[in-house]
């Protein structure tokens, strides 16, 4: 995981990042999961390791309604199961955004 780390460090520094966003896998009910605390802790590590702030973001029925555009789009199957994630990460991401956007 250290190199891992060290990698995303180097990321964050050569594109001037000044916030990374990782999704939360809460349980349906909002609480958290064992793959939350993963995440929390990973999150705490890489925000020591990259010196930027690092936000949770609650991550339920991204993956749902990524599959769910790409169902209605037309593609195929199996473009579908290699699209999926980075969909699911760019929904999170504007889903972030959004909420920032309200909240000023």
């Amino acid at each position: 995981m250290r190199g891992d780390l060290a990698r995303l460090g180097e990321i964050i520094r050569e594109h001037n990042v000044s916030r990374v966003v990782i999704g939360n896998p809460l349980h349906m009910s909002g609480a958290e999961s064992r793959r939350s605390l993963i995440s929390r802790e990973f999150a705490e590590k890489l925000e020591r390791s990259a010196g930027v702030p690092v936000v949770l973001w609650d991550e339920r029925l991204t993956t749902v309604e990524a599959g769910r555009i790409l169902r209605e789009s037309g593609i195929s199957l199996e473009k579908r199961a290699k699209a999926v994630d980075k969909l699911s990460a760019v929904l999170l991401l504007s889903n972030y955004l959004d909420a920032q956007r309200e909240a000023c």
